[in-house]
């Protein structure tokens, strides 16, 4: 192993078009105690990457590596670190710590830790060719599938699941989902494979697409309102504009989530056609351990499976503008040590 890798590091946030990211050379990092090196295999892109590099989410520190979606193995335990061994495959995620004592932690909402930090943004992660992630944050994953199938689920996935469980599905519901991209289509296929009638309203014919072909019952434009009244609805479009579209179409006591970090503003609602009639609206707030724990042993007997565009390590930057630009359906994934990068 070398002592220097190659890396992407948010150099100046700005619009994607601006070339936020810049390709560096750093230090292959070392673990600390209760920390492992992991050789990266593959990254997902997320739209939480975009947000930093442009700016709405503010950097942390100056020159960090984004990337949360990160699968490779294990090459170097820390001291003190023994949950994992040399060569095992583990995921690297977006929730990277927590406190273990505030209250929230203790009452299992460690998503909710006032001192939880990220991957990507409190510290390095996975756009680079190795990154470290403290071991009890870290994901056992199956040596026998691909790295790039299973990179999307360590966020898109993680975080569709939560926002499912927010969202009250009840049993063979209807949900509505707004904004179909790399999360959408992952919680679709787990809410169809529960039970569920599928509703979807999003632009981008490439997604309208994608969402046929997954079995939605009613694909339509955003502001298109579905058929019958829904149970329940996720807003993963990044856009408070479309959270009215979302409770206007629920029948009473229904539930609207929205699953972004991120949200524009969202308009007045009125009472009467938004709230009244006990309509929910809720946020989500990152994710436990627990439900990546959960999701992936949904993931390993539902038929559940990302739909990806891999793209070489060299074209981060691109591919995070063609996610800006809505050029991209499903998962956007970067192949990193795999032979496909300069």
């Amino acid at each position: 192993m070398t002592d220097q890798m190659q890396a992407w590091a948010v150099d100046r946030p700005g619009p994607i078009d601006s070339g936020p990211l810049r390709r560096v050379r750093r230090p292959v990092p070392e673990p600390a105690p209760g920390e492992v090196l992991v050789k990266v295999e593959a990254c997902g892109i997320c739209r939480t990457d975009l947000h930093l590099a442009e700016g709405d989410l503010s950097p942390k520190r100056p020159g960090v590596v984004p990337g949360h979606q990160a699968v490779g193995s294990v090459v170097r335990r820390g001291s003190s670190a023994d949950r994992f061994a040399v060569g095992d495959r583990v995921g690297i995620a977006w929730l990277r710590s927590t406190c273990g004592v505030c209250e929230f932690c203790r009452k299992g909402s460690e998503n909710l830790c006032p001192r939880s930090t990220y991957t990507g943004w409190d510290a390095d992660g996975g756009f680079a060719e190795y990154a470290v992630v403290p071991e009890d944050y870290a994901y056992a994953l199956p040596a026998d599938r691909p790295a790039v199938e299973l990179a999307p689920f360590l966020c898109a996935g993680i975080i569709g699941y939560r926002s499912l469980l927010r969202a009250n599905l009840p049993p063979g519901g209807r949900l509505g989902i707004y904004g179909f991209g790399s999360s959408a289509h992952l919680t679709a296929q787990i809410a169809t494979a529960q039970g569920g009638e599928l509703f979807v309203m999003t632009r981008g014919a490439g997604n309208r697409e994608l969402a046929r072909e997954l079995g939605a019952t009613f694909v339509g434009e955003t502001a298109d309102p579905p058929p019958v009244p829904l149970d329940s609805a996720i807003v993963f479009a990044p856009a408070g504009d479309v959270v009215p579209y979302a409770l206007a179409a629920l029948k009473p006591g229904g539930t609207v989530a929205v699953a972004g970090i991120y949200l524009s503003d969202v308009p007045v609602l009125n009472y009467e056609r938004h709230l009244f009639h006990e309509r929910d609206l809720r946020s989500v707030t990152s994710n436990t351990r627990r439900d990546g724990e959960e999701l992936f042993r949904l993931v390993a007997r539902l038929p559940v499976a990302a739909h990806t565009t891999v793209v070489p390590f060299e074209a981060v930057d691109r591919a995070l503008a063609d996610l800006a630009h809505g050029r991209a359906s499903g998962s956007l994934i970067a192949a990193v040590n795999t032979g496909m990068n300069n």
